[in-house]
Order: C-alpha cells, then structure tokens, then sequence
C-alpha cells in the first residue's frame, strides 16, 4: 500500500469515528448545552443502547431491528432517569453530576450481571458488509454508512432546531422559560421530549458503534470522555459545535494512535487547552 493511500486510509477511520462521535455527542449536547443538565450517565446510556440492539439483533436477526430497539428503550430510559431522579436536583449541578455519576454506575453493574464482562459485536447486515474500492484502497461499507448516518443525523437535528415550531420552543425555552410559559408553552414536556431525544441519540451510537468498536463494560466512559471533549472544544449548546468538536477529536485520536501512540489521549486534550485558553466558551460557545 502506498503512502497516499495509507493517508487516505487514516482520513476514511478518522471521518467514520468521528461521525460516530457526533451521533453520541450531539444528544450529550442536548441535554448538557441546551438543558444545563449534567448528565454523566449519557456514556452509560449509550453501552445500554449498544447490549439492547446487540440482543435483539441477535434474537430476531435483524439489524433494523436492534436501531429501533436500542433507541426506544433507552428513550424511555432517559425519561424514567429524568422524571424519577434528575427533576429532583435541576439546577443544582453538583447534585446532577453525582447523581447522574451514581446512575451510570448502577447501570453498568445492572449491564454486567445481565450480559456479563464479555466483549460483544453486532452483527452487520448482509448490504453492508464487505468493502468498496475508494482512491487506490478498500474500505469497510459499513464504516461509510456510519459516515452518511452522522451527516442525516446532523441535517435532521438542525433542521429540527432551526426550522421547526419544536425547534423554536426550545430555543426560547431555553433563552427565556419564564417568558415561554407565560406565553401559554408547557417547557416541562418540551424540555422532556428533548431530554428523551437526546437519550435516543446515545442509544442509537451504541447499536452503531457496536458493530465496529463492540461492547464491553468500559466502553461507556471512554465515549463519556469523547464526547464532553467534542461540548467543550465546540461550545456548549452548538449543533454545529458539536459536529466541528467531533471532527477535530476524531481525526485528531485516529491519527494520534498512528503517530504518537504513547500520547494518544494528549493530542486531543493538549488542543483542546489551547482552543479554550483562547475561547473559555469553545469555538460556538456563547455567553449565557
């Protein structure tokens, strides 16, 4: 293989991780950017997702199958941690990070007594396996659905935010709830339904990124540790934020681990120090 195409070769792992990292970032930034909830049990959520779309995948032999499994359950996980837990301590952010701390924690161990310590994989449909030759190397399909998945998951969220009656109520919930409800606007639900959303998204990485970094029990925290880097480097409550976050983190580590393995994780948190001794509020981060 030549040095071109071992270049090419890193950009594809680097654009495929890092469009897996969105789709986990960007419900982390929902919940933590525009909610200001600070939710620790989003990685856990996600290895959850990933163990359900695992099982049923494997029960029913349906990939499809697993995505919607994995994204109901934890949906309606993360309105059950909402409504029973964090409604509680809103507002009050050293309780939300212990408590969502404790739930991940209880949600790892109820994970391992269910499905064990061993690592798992889901399995990838028929369509997408195999590789397609691209610039001089062959390259996983699957990997590059991944990569159009993240770019419809982006435009879908934007859209959601910037074009829909949903959207804006979230946005002047957010802005302004005080306003909002004195308008006639119930921000509870809405704030809710975009909690559960939010989840759903950490559910779906998980049957996604099952299929190629597979599951086992400390997976959760290293997607937690992507994906507050991604809210912090993009800007908290940033779309776009976090897709930028995501791209710089994801081929900044694939390219790390080929370089300077020795300093993989420095060469994301060594940039991500410099960005925010410049910009404390991320690069689409705005003062609140």
């Amino acid at each position: 293989m030549t040095l071109a195409g071992i270049n090419l070769l890193q950009i594809l792992n680097g654009l495929t991780f890092a469009a897996l990292l969105f789709i986990v970032a960007s419900g982390f930034t929902l919940i933590f950017g525009l909610l200001r909830i600070v939710n620790l049990a989003h990685g856990a959520l996600y290895l959850f997702g990933g163990y359900i779309g695992y099982t049923v995948s494997s029960v029913t032999s349906s990939f499809t199958a697993g995505i919607f499994a994995s994204i109901i359950a934890v949906a309606l996980l993360g309105l059950l941690i909402d409504q029973g837990l964090v409604r509680f301590v809103r507002g009050f952010v050293l309780r939300e990070v212990l408590l969502t701390l404790g739930v991940a924690y209880v949600l790892d161990d109820i994970a391992l007594v269910i499905w064990g310590g061993d690592t798992f994989s889901v399995d990838v449909p028929t369509l997408l396996q195999g590789a397609v030759h691209i610039g001089g190397v062959f390259y996983p399909k699957y990997r590059l659905f991944v990569l159009g998945l993240g770019i419809v998951v982006f435009l879908a969220l934007w859209l959601l935010l910037n074009r829909t009656r949903l959207g804006a109520l979230i946005r002047a919930g957010v802005d302004d709830p005080e306003m909002a409800e004195a308008v006639g606007v119930n921000i509870r639900r809405v704030f809710l339904g975009t909690s559960m959303l939010g989840a759903s998204l950490a559910g779906l990485g998980g049957t996604i990124g099952g299929a190629f970094l597979t599951l086992y029990p400390t997976a959760d925290w290293e997607i937690l540790v992507f994906s507050l880097a991604i809210v912090i480097i993009g800007g908290s409550g940033s779309l776009v934020g976090a897709a930028v976050g995501a791209l710089l983190v994801g081929m900044l580590d694939t390219v790390g681990q080929v370089l300077f393995p020795q300093f993989a994780y420095f060469v994301i948190f060594g940039p991500m120090a410099a960005i925010l001794a410049f910009r404390p509020m991320g690069l689409f981060g705005r003062a609140t």
